[in-house]
């Protein structure tokens, strides 16, 4: 996952809505041990920035709408939480830090990691958004965002979140034409994987959630997370 050489990293697990307390704990389980066994020691904190299934959830759907405007009018209220609970956290700005943000908590992730780096707080970052809904990335910060998507056996979208939001924006074609490009916000890479169940259960590990290979959902999910840090030091 990480250049081998000890070192530490961070890794920040942030949950969406109406998420339990223990809904990461076989992901933070399942990275420990990766992390350690390629020779990183692993600082794992398990962030809920828009509170957990004991919260009203319609006040914690419309905190994520907080996350997915362009307008910073707008509060960024995960965001200005994951951030406060980050912060306390970093021991220095170069340091790795590794964000894994779930449905709405992947939109939290990217706007406290963007708030972090604008305050020169934070600079070797990386943050991958999970069934995530759509918000615009900065220029700047498309390399360092991978999103996943779920879809079925078929290749058919089966996870309704991540079709919430827009990466949309209008610009000029070489005639001088302004063109709307449905992509011009989205992140460096996209990707669909194939997940046994939807938009709650990318993370999940039991015998239902196994393919005909015998492959659970989370290790789909670790496996594709891997791949995309493999030059990442």
């Amino acid at each position: 996952m990480l250049a081998a050489g000890g070192g530490a990293v961070n890794v920040f697990l942030l949950a969406g809505v109406a998420t339990t307390k223990s809904a990461f704990n076989a992901c933070r389980d399942k990275l420990d041990q990766l992390l350690r066994e390629s020779g990183v020691e692993p600082r794992i904190h398990i962030l809920h920035p828009y509170g957990d299934s004991s919260r009203s959830l319609f006040r914690q759907v419309l905190e994520v709408g907080s996350d997915l405007t362009s307008f910073i009018a707008a509060g960024r209220i995960g965001g200005q939480i994951a951030y406060r609970q980050v912060k306390e956290k970093l021991m220095s700005a170069d340091e790795p830090s590794l964000f894994i943000g779930h449905s709405g908590g992947g939109a939290a992730a990217y706007q406290a990691a963007k708030m972090l780096m604008e305050r020169n707080l934070m600079s070797n970052f990386r943050v991958l958004q999970v069934g995530s809904p759509r918000n615009h990335i900065a220029p700047q910060l498309k390399d360092k965002v991978c999103y996943l998507y779920s879809v079925n056996e078929a290749g058919k979208l089966n996870d309704p979140i991540s079709r919430i939001g827009s990466w949309g924006g209008w610009a000029r074609s070489a005639s001088g034409v302004p063109q709307w490009q449905r992509m011009k916000h989205a992140p460096g890479k996209v990707e669909p994987i194939h997940v046994i169940g939807g938009h709650a259960h990318y993370f999940r590990h039991q015998e239902a959630f196994r393919d005909q290979d015998a492959i659970c959902n989370l290790d789909k999910t670790i496996e594709r997370l891997q791949l995309w840090l493999k030059d990442w030091h």
